[in-house]
């Protein structure tokens, strides 16, 4: 072999294994950074998930026969209240269902904080819908505000059926 081939075959391995070790590192830091955002987003859940709670136990309180019931499950964190009345009419009963629900879905690959909520009154869909934002570009507040805006929504349209 030549010694400019030796030379060159020589610095070729050496970036294969500079090449080898960068993409493990990368890989590690990737984990670290999955890490972090799993640490992110437990930490927003927890602090929504609070006000979610709060928010529907007020709401329940003005509101007598509503149940509550915190919500830990696959589909997420957070709370519903809900209620189940009769109703007459035209020498009929009826069932008539109302609840809402906000939850934090789970995290996922997708890395985002998902704020999904449902409301029924008296049988009537009145919303269902989804609010979320990459973690690295949450604005709490604005989450906590959307909590507090679709509660009183709720309580706005259903003191108007009772």
């Amino acid at each position: 072999m030549s010694m400019d081939f030796r030379n060159r075959l020589e610095k070729a391995i050496q970036r294969g294994q500079h090449t080898s070790d960068a993409r493990v590192r990368a890989e590690q830091q990737r984990q670290l950074s999955e890490q972090e955002l799993q640490n992110l987003h437990a930490q927003y859940r927890i602090e929504l998930n609070e006000r979610i709670e709060n928010r529907l136990r007020e709401l329940a309180d003005h509101f007598p026969g509503f149940r509550f019931e915190s919500i830990v499950s696959d589909a997420g964190w957070g709370a519903r209240i809900s209620r189940d009345d009769l109703a007459m009419r035209r020498s009929r009963r009826r069932e008539e269902f109302s609840r809402l629900e906000l939850l934090i879905r789970p995290f996922s690959a997708y890395h985002v904080l998902d704020l999904a909520g449902k409301a029924t009154i008296r049988n009537k869909e009145l919303f269902n819908r989804s609010f979320f934002r990459p973690l690295i570009e949450v604005d709490l507040a604005t989450f906590t505000e959307l909590v507090d805006n679709w509660t009183l929504e709720y309580a706005e349209v259903y003191a108007g059926k009772s």
